[in-house]
């Protein structure tokens, strides 16, 4: 039997995440067992063990990778503006792409992040602060609030870039009309709230 390479063990691994990710996203995370779990990847349950430790790793891990995702939107966001684009624009759009690709890893964030360890939720906050940090330096840089109301603003702007794209493709708005919208809508609330 020939060895099997490099790229198509990370290959299935990545269908296996994939596959783990849709039914935790189905049953919800606390339904499902890591037994059920091994079986409907196609692995025993000591094979999942060698590359999770637990279920709630792999939870925490898929959230994890989504945050690194979100964070990446903001240097989209950085090279727009040097370019002398607009930085909301280009992260409206990053996000609107970024939910079409993943909209299992946005449910999962919302609905089952209580379901990781108090160390694991800790950390995946300060990735979320960081991340609403940088969207309003992006989006609102001179904006003249201070404190918690700042610290709100940020929190209800990146929930919006995070949101809005899940609900405007369920109603299947066209990509153009749905872009507009998010626009309009941030627009109007940061027009607004940091005056």
């Amino acid at each position: 039997m020939p060895p099997v390479n490099a790229a198509m063990r990370c290959a299935n691994f990545e269908e296996r995440r994939d596959r783990a990710m849709a039914l935790f996203a189905e049953k919800g995370f606390g339904q499902v067992s890591m037994r059920e779990l091994a079986a409907h990847v196609g692995l025993t349950a000591g094979s999942l063990y060698h590359h999770f430790p637990s279920k709630q790793d792999l939870l925490y891990d898929l959230i994890e990778e989504l945050y690194e995702e979100l964070q990446a939107t903001l240097d989209l966001g950085r090279r727009a503006m040097a370019r002398g684009g607009s930085a909301l624009s280009c992260l409206i759009a990053a996000h609107w792409q970024l939910h079409a690709e993943r909209p299992l890893q946005f449910r999962l964030a919302e609905r089952d992040f209580c379901c990781l360890s108090e160390a694991q939720q800790a950390h995946l906050m300060l990735l979320r602060r960081r991340y609403e940090t940088g969207v309003l330096h992006l989006i609102a840089p001179r904006a003249s609030l201070k404190g918690e109301a700042l610290a709100a603003t940020a929190h209800v702007l990146a929930t919006l870039l995070n949101q809005l794209p899940g609900l405007l493709q369920a109603r299947r708005l066209p990509e153009g009309e749905g872009l507009g919208l998010m626009e309009s809508l941030l627009l109007g609330g940061i027009e607004r709230t940091l005056r």
